[in-house]
């Protein structure tokens, strides 16, 4: 079995583990889970809660800091998990836990919500699949983190040398900037502390002089979420999204700012959508230079979509391929991306397909 199968077999099937294990954060804005290396270098998210995990055919153990990968109750390989880097015991000037800003979320790549709140948190307008206030819940973060918090955090990993670049995203607040004018901080207070790639990722905001402030103030990718472009699903799951129509026009305009491939857009498989919609999502995002990061649904606990299962592996590898065709079609190269979700790959298979 090559990398590329195997980690989409982990990503959609997740692993068992004992009780006591550190399984990684429950909930936030993003995939919650626990990165490890695999024997190829490859990186990955693997799922550890959830319902589906239960029928998971992977267990990981670990021994005295060491890990095993088993599966079907036989050895599989050794793994390596992410070290616990040495910046989570330390504080900011102002006393805040530096873990509660911002985490290592795959091999050098930090990731922080700057926003942990959103507007259509538990209302009809909710994603259903999106955890981002569930970590204020838990108390495993802050509301807001400021540009000097995030600077501070920045420049200790910088230290470790655990950070290669950053993703820095946001839930939704009220105003036609969606959060950009916080990413614009955030963005200057990293970029004045140490000179790293920065990835930001809002939703499309009513002007695109906020993408073009973005720019400016230091950030160097951008991801403008879509996640389904199966018309059905995305009112269902995601009702306040704006039209396809107006996500084509936005990242067109974002493409021209930013470049070619250093804008990028989630679709996640596994949300009722067929699979004629992600391929044409892809070949319309590839058209005008945008990576569709495509990756399998993750369900968090406590979301109305926690009961849900992952789409099983074998369509992940008949997408994987198939986009990756398409992408290549075009032009459009994922190695060529900056910063964020698309360069760290901890939760999507792409580039490993890609690369095959």
């Amino acid at each position: 079995m090559n990398s590329a199968t195997l980690k989409t077999q982990l990503l959609c099937l997740g692993a068992r583990t004992d009780e006591a294990v550190e399984k990684g954060r429950k909930g936030g804005a993003g995939p919650p889970g626990r990165c490890f290396i695999l024997p190829s270098r490859v990186s990955v998210n693997i799922p550890l809660r959830g319902d589906f995990i239960k029928n998971s055919p992977f267990r990981l153990l670990e021994q005295n800091g060491s890990w095993q990968l088993l599966k079907d109750g036989e050895f599989h390989s050794e793994v390596e998990a992410l070290p616990r880097p040495k910046f989570y015991q330390k504080n900011t000037a102002d006393g805040t836990p530096m873990w509660k800003i911002a985490r290592l979320c795959g091999r050098g790549c930090l990731a922080s919500t700057v926003y942990q709140k959103c507007i259509y948190w538990r209302s009809s307008s909710q994603c259903k699949f999106c955890g981002i206030e569930l970590s204020l819940e838990y108390g495993t973060t802050i509301e807001l983190k400021t540009g000097e918090q995030l600077g501070e955090v920045v420049a200790e990993a910088a230290k470790e040398g655990f950070v290669k670049h950053i993703t820095l995203t946001t839930g939704t607040p009220h105003g036609p900037d969606k959060g950009a004018n916080l990413l614009s901080e955030a963005t200057k207070g990293v970029k004045s502390a140490v000179n790293i790639p920065v990835h930001v990722q809002l939703e499309p905001p009513d002007d695109i002089a906020y993408l073009e402030m973005l720019y400016r103030s230091g950030a160097d990718t951008v991801g403008i979420h879509v996640e389904s472009f199966d018309d059905a699903v995305l009112k269902e799951v995601c009702p306040m999204k704006p039209s396809l129509t107006e996500y084509l026009s936005i990242w067109k305009s974002a493409v021209k700012i930013f470049g070619e491939e250093q804008v990028s857009s989630f679709i996640i498989a596994g949300l009722g959508e067929t699979d004629e919609s992600v391929v044409k999502g892809a070949d319309e995002m590839s058209r005008i230079g945008v990576i569709p990061l495509l990756l399998p649904l993750r369900p968090i606990v406590g979301t109305e979509f926690e009961s849900q299962s992952p789409p099983r592996p074998e369509r992940m590898v008949h997408l994987y391929q198939t986009v990756c065709e398409v992408m290549k079609s075009y032009g459009m190269d994922p190695r060529k991306n900056k910063a964020g979700c698309v360069r760290c790959g901890g939760c999507s298979a792409l580039t490993e397909f890609y690369t095959i």
